[in-house]
């Protein structure tokens, strides 16, 4: 299996960079995914080891903070089943779970927050799924040309 490049977004209220930073082991499981598509790259496309880029979205400045890992592969995610979360899906079957999240390890922050129009003024980034009409996932790959990039910007 080959290295893949994935683009995960969090709301710092919500779930923050620093707090991937501070959690136990600075790692932690990518929980909330209710959109099918990001739920399929989750479970089918994910693997350990791929590297992923944390964007801050709904924020100020909307901006990738830094690089985090894969460390476990798609697993049920136990929000689905649980009434008292945001996240409940009274639908979930716990014998077939609808919902999947993977566990994530905090690599580095980059020294500048790499902004959204940063992205966008950025030629090699022009084709990026981030910015692409219409695109609001909260899981996407990226290309390893696109993070090479956005590594590059942010150090």
């Amino acid at each position: 299996m080959s290295l893949k490049y994935w683009l995960i977004k969090s709301e710092p209220d919500a779930f923050s960079f620093d707090e991937l930073k501070k959690s136990k082991n600075q790692t932690t499981f990518w929980d909330g995914v209710r959109n099918y598509q990001a739920r399929n790259y989750l479970r089918d496309e994910m693997n350990k080891g791929d590297q992923v880029l944390f964007y801050h979205s709904n924020s100020e400045p909307l901006a990738v903070m830094g690089v985090c890992e894969v460390v476990k592969e798609g697993y049920p995610d136990h929000t689905q089943f649980d009434p008292d979360n945001d996240h409940y899906d009274p639908k979930a079957d716990p014998k077939n779970p609808t919902w999947i999240m993977v566990d994530i390890k905090f690599v580095r922050e980059f020294k500048t927050p790499v902004t959204l129009d940063e992205i966008k003024s950025n030629p090699t980034l022009k084709n990026m799924k981030l910015i692409a009409r219409g695109n609001r996932l909260s899981v996407m790959p990226v290309t390893k040309e696109e993070f090479d990039e956005i590594m590059k910007m942010g150090n």
